[in-house]
């Protein structure tokens, strides 16, 4: 998640996902969430003319960006597409040194009403970052039952309210359809008076239904399996995460791949393990000097890892 080019600002831990990655000017670099390009520009100024920059994004606006920048750079290939899909991508075949992930939704998506991202701005209510492809929130709010509506508002917001807030949207789209961001943030806000929470009482829904209808953590595991297999001996992934369910996914995955599981007392064979990663230093946060400039990033968590060599490990 970053901030929009036009704002002047650096996106979220740009220095430390430079360093992480550790551009080489040849090397071959993947963004698989270009934004607004603004660590893609990062890399692509420590690149030379045999480096190689790929970009991905789902939201065409993205896309847009990045052609009308960089679409004359004969060292940038541009898809549009999750990073989900980045293995059958015929531009990473011959592997990667540096891959990023940086999740969430971009500052540029919250600010226009109209992507339906943000309920402090009235707007319909989409929420797709690909506006192309899949149910908008409104499509879905419409026709799922009400123990679907509030499992997902449980598991991926960690919604404690999330029965009534589901019984409330099945009740209120019985009388009206739930088609503006402005319509669904009342309505909880009705079902769960703010009182002493600093945060509005849709925060978590708005999240919940976010993550649900661009498949984010599915896309996330699927994503991470695909890096680990495009990244070359000494290559490097880093991934900024933005909650704990998403960070909690890139923990397991990089600790997965880097440590041995824990001993089994009943296995009489004790099972080799051989591993993929190193884990670059921990979870990094951004610096007190960037949150106080971009509030955004006071929960951005950037991890690290770097991929070895099979003979070596």
């Amino acid at each position: 998640m970053e901030r929009s080019a036009t704002s002047g600002h650096l996106p979220v831990m740009y220095r430390q996902v430079l360093e992480g990655l550790r551009v080489r000017g040849d090397g071959a670099y993947l963004d698989g969430t270009f934004g607004r390009g603004g660590h893609a520009r990062g890399v692509l100024d420590q690149l030379g003319a045999g480096g190689r920059l790929l970009v991905m994004d789902k939201d065409p606006e993205a896309i847009a960006v990045a052609e009308r920048e960089f679409g004359a750079d004969p060292r940038v290939s541009i898809f549009r597409g999750s990073f989900a899909g980045l293995g059958r991508w015929d531009a990473t075949a011959g592997g990667l040194d540096g891959i990023l992930f940086d999740l969430g939704v971009s500052s540029p998506q919250l600010d226009v009403a109209e992507r339906g991202f943000s309920f402090g701005k009235d707007g319909p209510l989409d929420m797709r970052m690909d506006p192309d492809a899949g149910q908008s929130a409104a499509e879905w709010l419409a026709q799922a039952d009400e123990r679907e509506i509030a499992d997902a508002l449980w598991t991926y917001g960690e919604e404690r309210q999330s029965r009534r807030i589901a019984r409330a949207i099945v009740a209120r789209r019985a009388d009206e359809p739930l088609v503006r961001t402005a319509q669904l943030a009342e309505l909880i806000a009705s079902v769960i008076p703010r009182g002493a929470q600093k945060i509005h009482p849709a925060t978590r829904s708005f999240q919940a239904i976010r993550i649900f209808i661009n498949r984010e953590l599915a896309d996330l595991e699927v994503g991470l399996d695909a890096a680990l297999g495009r990244l070359k001996p000494g290559g490097r992934l880093a991934v900024i995460s933005f909650h704990s369910l998403e960070d909690r996914i890139v923990k397991q995955f990089i600790a997965r791949h880097a440590k041995a599981p824990p001993a089994n007392r009943r296995m009489p064979v004790e099972v080799a393990f051989t591993p993929d990663l190193l884990a670059i230093g921990g979870a990094q946060k951004a610096d007190d000097a960037e949150t106080g400039d971009n509030p955004r990033a006071r929960s951005a968590v950037l991890r690290v890892a770097e991929k070895l060599p099979r003979e070596a490990a």
